[in-house]
């Protein structure tokens, strides 16, 4: 299964891949160099294809758990100021993805979209300390009775050219469900309450959807 975000570029590629056999198989004599092409050109594909996958998750609706957005590691967990909507101190978990990872981004509880926005910015890698704040990025709020607001930010990175965001103010959305994709390697951080009981460690791998990210009473 792939991700709607995907299907222009994958069917693009594969309009590719079909026209470079086609002209390899007959301006290429030598037979070692028309396999290595052919081998390299299907191995190129098959990244493409395994970079827009969106695997089904089996998320266990929870209005007091915080899921995880994304697939990827955790880099970050520590106390930060966050300025642009809470304006206090947070705990901060950001999950970084590589290129290999699943890049859907998904909704880490359920509840109403408060707030909703895109900046503009740089281009910084990822895991750059100043990448939250300077980098190309979406903030998303999401507010249900149980926790209160929740903030997960899609940050781009030095190669995530695009971000895609799906949520909108004002509308009602389900934990697990897709909030947007982010195009190549990147980050997404969440925002907790102080009193967030945190569940996950540094270096952790975690999955989107279905990794419990933290507990709130």
């Amino acid at each position: 299964m792939f991700h709607k975000e995907g299907h222009k570029i994958i069917f693009t590629a594969l309009v590719i891949v079909v026209g470079s056999f086609f002209l390899i198989d007959e301006f290429v004599t030598l037979e070692w160099l028309r396999k290595g092409l052919m081998i390299a050109i299907l191995i190129g594909f098959i990244l493409i294809l395994q970079f827009f996958r969106n695997p089904k998750r089996h998320t266990h609706v929870n209005d007091n758990h915080v899921l995880s957005s994304v697939d990827g590691k955790v880099v970050v967990i520590e106390e930060v100021e966050e300025p642009e909507f809470f304006k206090d101190k947070r705990i901060q978990v950001s999950v970084f993805m590589s290129p290999v990872n699943v890049h859907v981004t998904r909704y880490p509880i359920s509840g109403n979209v408060a707030y909703s926005k895109y900046h503009p910015g740089k281009y910084l890698v990822a895991w750059h300390p100043k990448s939250s704040e300077e980098n190309e990025r979406t903030t998303v709020v999401v507010e249900n009775n149980s926790i209160g607001p929740i903030l997960f930010r899609q940050i781009a990175g030095a190669l995530a050219r695009r971000i895609v965001n799906y949520a909108k103010e004002n509308t009602s959305v389900k934990q697990g469900d897709d909030s947007g994709f982010i195009k190549f390697g990147s980050r997404v951080d969440i925002f907790l309450p102080l009193h967030a009981e945190v569940k996950v460690e540094l270096n952790q791998k975690v999955r989107g959807g279905e990794t419990l990210i933290a507990e709130i009473s």
